[in-house]
């Protein structure tokens, strides 16, 4: 379709079937780490007008609340609480910005040398693994609920066709609440009490970070998985939309965007923002790539944050609910790590790799911690660091250094 072409209506129709798309994710999120999904809403809008800024209106991306930061936040917000847990997201900020300088300066070859696919691949799948005990000790509050959520986002991705392929989570929270309903299980006070119209909680009464260095840099490094994705992204984007986005407007540009907008919803206290799939996979079934409806995506999402009954029917979903949903889309997220690694074709049968990848995973699953006096450093972050150490430290055949570098590891 030619974009130029489009009436002002069909782009904003289709700007609100975009955010459609994105909504599920977006606010079961901060649903599940506990924040606010109207300041979520509103921080994703905000910081996908900034990253349009940035990027001079070129690119056709969405940004919303990642799901790779849960594991990290859920840790940040026990030690350190809310405030000092946007601080670190201040730290994620601060590695975008790094990047889009180092990408400026030297160019993209760099990040795959950097973070290779035996690196990325084993960081998905920790993301992925560590949160698998939070999905199933939410679905044990009511199995059956959890259960049927399940099943309907599984049918959903199975059989559904165009868009509604990509509304596997939506479809799944709306029928496990319907049933929810049916059993008694709803307290719609909330719903009945709350405003038509309030400004998200965050915006309404702002709590600034704290900018502890603790959780700044024990976030830092899960913004790598989320850097990779974004390189993917842009090479995806640019693929769809049949534009070179890495060179025009940059890669260093959309990376800046992505680090502005992060740092945007650290001060809104919403989560970090990232590139968005999901819309991606929405422009390449619409044939309908234009920057300007994704704006109108942005500016949906804000609209949206600040209807007051909407953000208390979110809250009020079951938790069991959205831990069937938790249980396909954690499980998935540790797959696509899989993915990653099949895709790239990492040889294990080369012992650097299998070094590599097998301490990452049990130093993220097992537990190990690096401690400095106050400081510490666990999980997810401390395997990502191990890898990039081990990747830098351990030596290569003449094959790998050989191996073209210009493709993107994206997730």
């Amino acid at each position: 379709m030619d974009n130029k072409k489009l009436s002002p209506v069909r782009k904003t129709v289709v700007g609100v079937q975009f955010l459609f798309v994105a909504f599920g994710a977006t606010v079961l999120m901060p649903l599940l780490v506990g924040l606010d999904p109207a300041t979520a809403l509103f921080s994703a809008g905000i910081g996908t007008l900034i990253f349009h800024l940035v990027t001079r209106g070129k690119v056709p991306i969405f940004l919303g609340s990642s799901f790779a930061f849960i594991a990290p936040i859920l840790l940040a917000s026990k030690q350190w609480g809310l405030e000092g847990t946007l601080s670190g997201f201040a730290g994620v900020a601060l590695v975008y910005f790094i990047a889009s300088a180092l990408i400026k300066w030297r160019g993209t070859d760099f990040l795959s040398r950097l973070f290779p696919p035996v690196v990325v691949g084993p960081v998905i799948i920790l993301i992925g693994l560590s949160l698998s005990g939070t999905a199933v000790d939410m679905s044990k509050s009511n199995w059956v609920l959890a259960i049927i959520s399940l099943v309907v986002s599984i049918t959903i991705l199975t059989y559904a066709r165009g868009m509604f392929r990509l509304i596997p989570v939506v479809g799944g929270i709306a029928v496990g609440y319907i049933v929810a309903m049916a059993m008694g299980l709803i307290d719609f006070k909330g719903i009945v009490e709350a405003p038509w119209f309030a400004l998200p909680e965050n915006i309404a009464h702002p709590i600034l970070p704290s900018f502890d260095w603790q959780p700044f840099v024990c976030l830092m490094p899960i913004a790598l998985a989320t850097l990779i994705e974004h390189v993917g992204d842009v090479y995806v984007v640019s693929n769809v939309a049949g534009k070179d986005f890495v060179k025009d407007p940059g890669l260093h540009r959309t990376m800046l965007g992505d680090g502005l907008a992060c740092l945007a919803a650290a001060f809104m206290g919403g989560p970090p923002v990232t590139t968005y799939s999901e819309v991606t996979g929405a422009m390449q079934i619409t044939k309908i790539t234009s920057p300007a409806v994704i704006r109108i995506t942005a500016v949906a999402a804000i609209a949206f944050s600040v209807f007051g009954k909407l953000n208390a029917f979110l809250q009020s979903i079951p938790q069991a609910v959205l831990g069937g949903i938790m249980l396909m889309l954690f499980g998935t997220i540790a797959t696509v790590g899989i993915q990653n690694l099949v895709r790239n074709k990492v040889d294990f049968s080369k012992t650097r790799n299998i070094i590599i990848a097998s301490i990452m995973l049990t130093t993220g699953v097992g537990g190990a911690e690096l401690t400095a006096g106050t400081f510490s450093l666990s999980g997810i972050g401390l395997a990502a660091i191990v890898g990039i150490i081990l990747n830098l430290a351990l030596p290569k055949s003449k094959e790998d250094e050989n191996k073209s570098i210009n493709q993107p590891n994206d997730l």
